[in-house]
């Protein structure tokens, strides 16, 4: 583990030709087998350490003792019903996560397997919710090279040094060959693709590249759903000899921990078309979660040949051991022709773990090169989740939900990917060549979208709705009738007001589609999180965001009576309110059973509301679609009125409560405050340009009427001369800095619609926030710290206070750009990449967390705020409506009469002090 002065050294990203040789390169660049010049690199000798997770400190724990034993109480109970609760901090994995990840498989929706920067498979999410974060060491690649007489190599292509293998020496994998040292061998990442380029290893005279592709292809709503990656291996032979090549693909009957052993597994092979033959594996899973089929293939031309070997076994009981079968490849290069007769094989016995393996064999002339590729299909139609609803995944739109679609679909990746990079190049292609953006913004901007993939999400085919609604309230009643709480927390079959579970709403036609807040934040499409990804989506694919952000206005419009207990304060309310916006779209029960996250009573939050008022504009101003501002409009009204009980004194600003409400949820917030105080005018001025772009002029007229009188009090309640105090309460954080203070304007400038303060106090604002928060802690090569004291001490008030949050220095760095601070903008976020990314960080590459605090110890690892990087791509390559959009302030588009005007500035007076507010220093800005 770096400790925390190596950040003082700032390293950009390696160059391809530092860690492979410039030769090597140039031999391998055909057929795309070179790595790009900007990417991620890793040697695969590089040491993964183990990461350190962030810890309490006694204060905090005594304070959140009475919370972590109701906590505990409902983990418990949901356990008791076979659920897994939303937040857990009690219950960790066997293994400690390792600064080992890479980029992951496959596109969106369709259950996810993470892969190794050095080739193992990992992460496991294919049962939505639940991450297997152990590798399953069969999984591999391997090579068999010979030469002439004597002259042979074989070893499977990852490191013998990896931790997994410790684990497996009893069951037949150790007894292969694990020659690779990877001093000679790299990884080089630029999502969705990735290379790894062996120089040499095993054989000295063969140059191999192995490049992963995955179908993740910006407004393409089919191939992008597809649960399948290829694998294509560029072979070069520098040697004077021909050599035999062959290509060892391995797999067992898994889906990570120990699904293996459960039995009734089966392989069978299959000779597909287009020369694509390979092996199924039908996976029986656990605890009656639908079955998985994966495929494993490669394609036959003249040139390579292909067998088969459809079931090894990993114990000495196994007709053909996994030592067998290695034997074999070592001898011959290839399997028994015969193997594809085989047919199916005998359901795997209890304790059993059954394997399978694709071999591809060239010859390799001197000097000449070839190319072998091979494919990965998991097909797993069904998504059931706990509480009984079913559907099925979008892929089977277009694949059906047969089990026998993955070959289907390794047939199809096999002939398509070559048009998949095509796309992929012609959207990454304009940023790379960008000589204005620095190289590791590059590199970032893009394997930050790995969460998309690997974040647990969920894509569902709209038409399996149908079928769910159909049977959502008969299956309901039978669930949990003997719960003694039936009545209470657990009773999810009170009616939904407003809502016809026969309504299907997919206007969008792209069905539906769910993401995690974090693999250890289980709750779908969390809404203040989101606030700050969706930017990646609504770049990408703005269908999906459309679709989410209707799902959310029709929750808008819900109330669900269930009660619920809530854990911060044991207090007892209703589960979703009418007119408040739901924190989550549930856990255990999408779209049916909102607000999975209990911790407190999210119907109190003052931030949620207004980030959907804003997220709508933006996406409204963004796309331009008219029908879509007229369907929301409804929503967007009854969550503004919904806001007026929290202006307790009139004055036109929303106050906090006293406790953490809003999405810093361990952070305190009291009276009126920057960050929900900004969000809150930013709201009023972005409901006044949707309503009049709609033809609403006087509720335009009354949403401005009340900005100019809320701005008021929100200058002059928290501006001191230099930022925007943290609330103008009377706590020891009151007058601390912090660093999402101008959120809302950040939404402002990011829809086009005019500042919400003079641009001065914007910049100045800024420019402290860097001086401070990101300056003063560790030279600026961490990110920005939550909160920090004018005295330039980073404020301990609580967790969150402490920590740097990813995916808010994103935001933050993009507020800079969108006011011409550019190198404030880079310098900042560039501490995530440091901290994050570079090998001088902490490794959390493909894994970024939602925090770290300064001594890098990290909070919640593949979380979804980092995908706010893509806010900076926005602002600078703004849509083209938002940038073609006529500069009219609303104000001034708004009828006020002298009358109103003259209540207006009388308001004013009323809330300024007579002496000032801040005495003489009000205009001179201490910058």
């Amino acid at each position: 583990m770096p400790s925390g002065n190596l950040l003082s050294r700032r390293k950009r990203s390696w160059r391809a030709n530092e860690l492979v040789s410039r030769s090597t390169l140039q031999l391998l660049d055909f057929d795309d087998g070179s790595p790009p010049e900007h990417a991620w690199r890793r040697k695969l000798s590089s040491h993964a350490n183990r990461l350190k997770e962030f810890n309490v400190t006694f204060r905090e724990a005594i304070r959140m003792m009475k919370l972590g034993l109701r906590l505990w109480s409902y983990i418990r109970e949901e356990a008791s019903h076979g659920r897994k609760a939303p937040i857990d901090p009690f219950t960790r994995e066997s293994n400690r996560p390792s600064a080992s990840q890479g980029v992951p498989l496959g596109g969106m929706g369709s259950g996810s397997i993470s892969r190794g920067f050095r080739g193992e498979f990992k992460h496991w999410q294919i049962t939505p919710g639940y991450c297997e974060m152990s590798p399953v060491m069969a999984n591999q690649f391997s090579i068999f090279v010979s030469r002439g007489g004597n002259k042979k190599y074989a070893s499977v292509l990852a490191p013998g040094q990896l931790d997994g293998l410790k684990k497996s020496r009893d069951d037949g994998i150790s007894s292969w060959d694990w020659k690779l040292k990877g001093d000679r061998s790299t990884y080089h990442a630029l999502f969705p693709r990735a290379w790894t380029v062996y120089d040499g290893e095993p054989d000295p005279e063969l140059k191999v590249s192995c490049r992963q592709i995955s179908p993740f292809i910006p407004h393409n709503y089919q191939e992008s759903s597809l649960p399948v990656s290829v694998f294509v291996y560029t072979l070069v032979n520098t040697g004077k000899e021909k050599a035999k090549v062959s290509l060892l693909m391995t797999w067992a009957n898994s889906i990570g921990g120990l699904s293996h052993h459960t039995g009734g597994h089966v392989n069978e092979p299959f000779i597909g078309e287009n020369g694509v033959s390979g092996v199924l594996l039908h996976h029986k899973t656990a605890n009656n979660n639908p079955p998985v089929t994966f495929a494993i293939a490669a394609c036959e031309n003249q040139n390579v040949n292909v067998t088969v070997l459809p079931v090894f076994g990993l114990s000495g009981e196994s007709s053909i051991t996994a030592r067998g079968m290695w034997g074999t490849m070592v001898q011959d290069g290839s399997f028994d022709q015969d193997n594809f007769n085989a047919g199916a094989s005998m359901p795997s016995s209890l304790g059993d773990t059954v394997c399978a393996a694709v071999s591809a064999s060239t010859w390799v002339e001197p000097h000449g090169r070839c190319t072998v590729v091979f494919a990965l299909a998991w097909s797993s139609p069904k998504v059931k989740f706990k509480k009984g609803s079913e559907y099925c995944r979008r892929y089977t739109k277009f694949y059906g939900t047969s089990p026998r679609s993955a070959v289907n679909l390794v047939q199809d990746a096999l002939m398509k990917y070559k048009h998949w990079e095509e796309a992929i190049d012609k959207w990454q292609t304009p940023i790379l060549s960008d000589e204005r953006l620095p190289e590791w913004y590059k590199i970032t901007l893009f394997n930050e979208l790995y969460f998309l993939v690997a974040g647990g999400t969920v894509w569902i085919d709209s038409e399996s709705l149908v079928v769910d609604a159909d049977n959502k309230l008969n299956s309901s009643l039978l669930e949990d009738s003997d719960s003694p709480l039936r009545d209470s927390t657990f009773n999810s079959t009170a009616p939904l007001i407003g809502f016809d579970p026969h309504e299907i709403d997919d206007k969008e036609n792209v069905g539906k589609f769910l993401y995690m807040e974090g693999i250890e934040y289980f709750m779908w499409c969390t809404y203040d999180v989101h606030f700050y990804a969706s930017f990646a989506l609504l770049e990408l694919f703005p269908k999906i965001e459309l679709s989410i952000q209707r799902d959310f206005a029709r929750a808008v419009l819900r109330e669900d009576n269930t009660r619920v207990r809530f854990l911060a304060d044991g207090t007892w309310g209703i589960r979703k309110v009418i007119g408040a916006v739901a924190h989550d779209l549930g856990a255990h029960d999408p779209w049916h059973e909102l607000n999975a996250y209990n911790i407190h009573d999210t119907s109190r939050w003052k931030d949620l509301n207004p980030k959907f008022v804003l997220q709508i504009y933006r996406d409204f101003s963004a796309t331009g679609d008219m029908s879509f501002g007229k369907d929301v409009w409804p929503a967007v009204c009854t969550a503004m009125e919904y806001m007026e009980q929290f202006d307790h004194d009139g004055d036109g600003m929303v106050e906090n409560d006293g406790f953490p409400d809003q999405t810093y949820d361990a952070w305190t917030v009291q009276g009126v405050s920057a960050y929900c105080g900004c969000l809150w005018l930013a709201a009023l001025q972005a409901a006044a340009a949707l309503a009049r772009s709609l033809g609403h002029d006087d509720y335009a007229e009354r949403c401005m009427l009340r900005f100019a009188k809320a701005k008021s009090v929100f200058e002059a309640r928290l501006w001191n001369g230099s930022y925007f105090n943290y609330d103008n309460g009377t706590s020891y954080s009151s007058r601390s800095i912090q660093a999402d203070q101008l959120a809302g304007q950040w939404y402002t400038a990011s829809s086009g619609l005019p500042p919400l303060f003079d641009e001065d106090r914007i910049k100045c604002t800024l420019q402290k926030i860097f001086d401070y928060n990101v300056m003063r802690v560790k030279g600026g090569r961490m990110g920005a710290v939550n909160g920090m004291h004018p005295n330039g001490k980073v404020d301990e008030t609580c967790m969150q206070s402490r920590e740097i949050w990813t995916g808010v220095t994103y935001s933050l760095a993009a507020t800079m750009l969108l006011h011409g601070m550019e190198h404030q903008a880079f310098t900042t976020a560039e501490g995530i990449y440091i901290t994050g990314w570079s090998e001088e960080g902490y490794g959390y590459w493909f894994q970024t967390p939602e925090a770290w605090t300064v001594d890098g110890h990290y909070r919640s690892l593949i979380y979804m705020r980092p995908l706010a990087i893509w806010a900076m791509q926005c602002a600078l390559s703004p849509p083209k409506s938002i940038l073609e959009a006529p500069r009219v302030n609303t104000m001034d588009r708004a009828h006020i009469s002298p009358g109103t005007l003259q209540f207006l500035q009388d308001s004013v007076r009323k809330i300024t002090p007579k002496n000032g507010c801040f005495g003489n220093n009000v205009f001179n800005w201490d910058c």
